[in-house]
């Protein structure tokens, strides 16, 4: 099978790249062997590729697919688009002016990717944002997707999905950090707000992560931009239904941030869909789950591996 688990000495070494696509540059990393099938993960706002955990890349990797990480524009070591003037928080709030981007204009920096990668068709998994995104990647560019995965996202519809208000009003009130020591100190505070209160809260990890994101480019900015594409984007419940590919949606049913009702209705708008629920998981990935991930996005990208296998001329 596809995702087999092969022995860690099997699998390639990590490679670091930066391509142009769609007229930017996105920097990527990748885990595992280039010809096994691509599995693509699109982060959060404001929140970089590393984010996603390395184990959890490695064990995507030792189950036989070719993993691909990236910073999405306006983060980390990708294009940061300082030429657009940062909207207001409180024209977002209201949508009273265009966003300077869109989240589609996100999917097309993906399909870019895909294109500079020379990647056909790839497994694609998305959370918060990262899941909005992958939703357009679907939507707008149907044949570069094989499954998707959606985790702890939404439709884009203000009727679910949307924040306890006492969480909302801490993140919108948070200052810009001025140094190092301030951002991994918001960054503590933040994922002790939104996280997973079922399990170990895993400071140190939060505190490293928060440190390297700041080595790798801090900009307050950019997430503001980001933020404006995220509260521009529409609803897209109705178009779901066009999505055909096999689709997991992860949530964590005690996430404050993007409440369980959002996956919930991607669940029921995307035909033949799975929902997984986990007790005690809020608005992030805790370590006691990167196994359980590994394993539910490998499973969904096993049955149509084997399949293609079977239509190859070498099978």
């Amino acid at each position: 099978m596809a995702c087999e688990t092969a022995p860690m000495d099997e699998i390639a070494a990590r490679t670091l790249g930066r391509v142009a696509a769609n007229g930017i540059e996105l920097a990527y990393e990748t885990f595992g062997d280039a010809s096994a099938p691509p599995v693509v993960l699109i982060m959060g706002l404001a929140t970089q590729m590393i984010a996603w955990p390395d184990e959890l890349c490695e064990g995507l990797a030792q189950s036989g697919l070719f993993v691909v990480r990236f910073d999405n524009r306006d983060v980390g070591e990708s294009t940061h688009l300082r030429n657009l003037p940062p909207p207001r928080l409180a024209d977002i709030l209201v949508r009273r002016r265009p966003p300077p981007y869109s989240i589609g204009d996100m999917a097309a920096d993906v399909a870019g990717l895909l294109d500079r990668l020379g990647l056909g068709q790839v497994h694609l998994v998305g959370a918060s944002m990262g899941g909005y995104i992958a939703q357009a990647v679907a939507l707008e560019h149907p044949e570069r997707v094989r499954t998707l995965t959606l985790m702890m996202t939404s439709t884009g519809s203000r009727r679910v999905g949307q924040p306890k208000p006492r969480v909302y009003a801490r993140l919108l009130r948070r200052r810009v950090a001025g140094d190092r020591p301030a951002a991994i100190a918001a960054a503590v505070e933040t994922f002790r707000l939104i996280g997973s209160h079922g399990f170990a809260f895993d400071e140190q990890y939060i505190r490293d992560l928060a440190g390297r994101s700041w080595d790798r480019g801090y900009d307050p900015d950019g997430a503001r931009r980001q933020l404006a594409a995220s509260a521009s984007q529409p609803n897209r419940t109705a178009d779901l239904r066009r999505i055909t590919v096999p689709t997991l949606v992860i949530h964590g049913l005690r996430d404050p941030l993007v409440a369980p009702s959002g996956g919930l209705a991607i669940a029921r708008a995307i035909p033949d869909s799975r929902f997984a629920g986990f007790s005690g998981m809020g608005h992030d990935l805790p370590r006691a789950l990167w196994p359980e991930f590994v394993r539910e996005i490998a499973a969904l990208a096993a049955p149509g591996e084997q399949r293609r296998r079977q239509r190859s001329p070498a099978g």
